[in-house]
């Protein structure tokens, strides 16, 4: 089965501390995720962030589609990253690193992200024309997102 790879980057005229204080509150997944998505925390975001912390979500990745998605905090270290691994959701792997890099006037978020598809064959011929596009257009958002809280826009 195939491994996916997404690598994304933004630069933010933030400080690290405040780039980190953002995105290593679960309770904002949410603001940064797209609304016809219906992501709600049903669990795990009552306390900072931690390594081995478990989070539910309640996501409706494609129309009519409505799953729950638990993930693992595995690695975490303060103001630098944290990696977040789904033990279960709607992909067959998902492993995501979020790196908080500091640059000349701001911060450099990277995100990059290993994942499955599910389904075997058929979901490798849906990745082209359903998966990938929508994972392009969810990071398209919280780009747009992240730039208008922190005003950039």
């Amino acid at each position: 089965m195939k491994i996916y790879t997404l690598h994304k980057k933004q630069q933010l005229p933030i400080s690290k501390q405040e780039a980190w204080d953002f995105l290593s509150n679960p309770k904002n997944l949410s603001v940064i995720t797209p609304p016809e998505m219906k992501m709600t925390i049903v669990s795990g975001a009552e306390r900072p962030m931690y390594a081995g912390q478990l989070l539910e979500y309640s996501i409706s990745p494609l129309p009519g589609f409505k799953t729950k998605w638990v993930s693992e905090i595995t690695q975490y270290v303060e103001g630098d990253y944290f990696v977040d691994i789904q033990l279960y959701g709607p992909y067959a792997l998902w492993h995501h690193k979020h790196f908080i890099n500091e640059i000349k006037n701001g911060v450099e978020l990277e995100d990059l992200i290993h994942y499955k598809v599910p389904l075997g064959w058929l979901g490798q011929l849906a990745h082209p024309i359903l998966v990938g596009p929508k994972l392009e257009a969810i990071f398209d958002y919280r780009r747009q997102q992240l730039e208008q809280h922190f005003c950039i826009l």
